[in-house]
């Protein structure tokens, strides 16, 4: 009769097993050339950085990038290389995205506007209410002229720039509009950076067509669309780039309750208090409020977010 092996030494040969090879492949050989850091005689470590490489295509809005033109894959490479090696920005974008793309995609889609523009909004402010030298605010970094030309409301109680939802859908009317005069989403994008009449300009006074990859441009709108495909690239191929994120690190949309104030309030901080949150979160929530009050015409309607508890 043959005597049982006991189950505590089949688990320590297993255990030995697995030790020897996590030893082996610790200390086996590679090829120097494949690593991205050396390690100097002095104990100081020598990182090496590599251009990302280029994808064989790529297309903006349905409309294909000309990457067989040397200007243009050079341009391309340009932004991509800029935008690559700026690895804490691009971590934060990425946890943006998960709480602000599905707000964006859902307006742009209501609105008959491509997809690909969400990257124009990361080009424009890394999906962050910011504010640049020249004024432009908010998500899409509009001007105040040029925001309520296209319906937004604002003074100094309300900057609708600072609103994701009005914000998105007053850029869906400047490129709806400018798609209509240029018939190019891509001619589009690049007037969003220099205005409608400043490309319209640039395209007849260099009698050529309204292709955005023919004309010569402004520096900053030279690189602009090159940007927004950057960003295309790296945020749609993230894990393949080397950012990792994993779920519990990406910024979830906040559940929030929509309360609907149709009278003046006073003072905020006791409305918020009153709805059951705080200051803090109404303004978190709500940064297109800009005063500590707000005052409510007649007939007019102002939606506020406030979290579920």
């Amino acid at each position: 009769m043959k005597k049982k092996i006991s189950p505590i030494v089949w688990f320590s040969a297993g255990c030995l097993l697995t030790a020897i090879l996590v030893f082996a492949v610790s200390f086996r050989i590679t090829d120097k050339a494949e690593s991205t850091v050396e390690v100097k005689q002095d104990g100081r470590l020598q990182y090496k950085w590599y251009i990302p490489e280029l994808p064989k295509q790529i297309s903006f809005a349905g409309e294909k990038v000309p990457l067989d033109r040397w200007d243009v894959r050079e341009q391309f490479s340009r932004e991509l290389l800029s935008n690559y090696y700026q690895h804490g920005t691009l971590l934060y974008i990425l946890q943006l995205s998960s709480r602000y793309f599905p707000v964006i995609e859902q307006r742009l889609k209501a609105n008959g506007v491509p997809d690909d523009f969400k990257y124009l909004c990361v080009a424009e402010s890394a999906l962050r209410n910011q504010t640049s030298p020249a004024n432009a605010s908010g998500y899409w970094q509009f001007v105040p002229a040029t925001a309520e030309r296209y319906g937004l409301e604002v003074n100094d109680q309300v900057d609708e720039r600072y609103n994701i939802v009005k914000s998105t859908d007053a850029a869906c009317k400047f490129l709806n509009e400018a798609y209509g005069k240029f018939g190019s989403w891509t001619a589009a994008a690049a007037s969003y950076n220099c205005g409608q009449g400043g490309y319209n300009k640039f395209v007849s006074y260099q009698h050529t067509t309204n292709s955005y990859y023919d004309i010569m441009l402004p520096e900053e709108t030279m690189r602009y669309v090159f940007r927004i495909l950057a960003f295309k690239y790296l945020i749609g191929n993230s894990q393949q780039m080397g950012f990792i994120l994993n779920n519990i690190e990406q910024y979830h949309p906040v559940k929030t309750k929509t309360i609907d104030i149709t009278a003046s309030v006073p003072d905020l901080a006791q409305f918020a208090i009153n709805n059951g949150s705080s200051y803090r979160m109404l303004k978190l929530l709500n940064p297109w409020l800009r005063d500590h009050e707000l005052t409510v015409k007649p007939g007019k309607t102002y939606q506020v977010e406030l979290p579920v508890n």
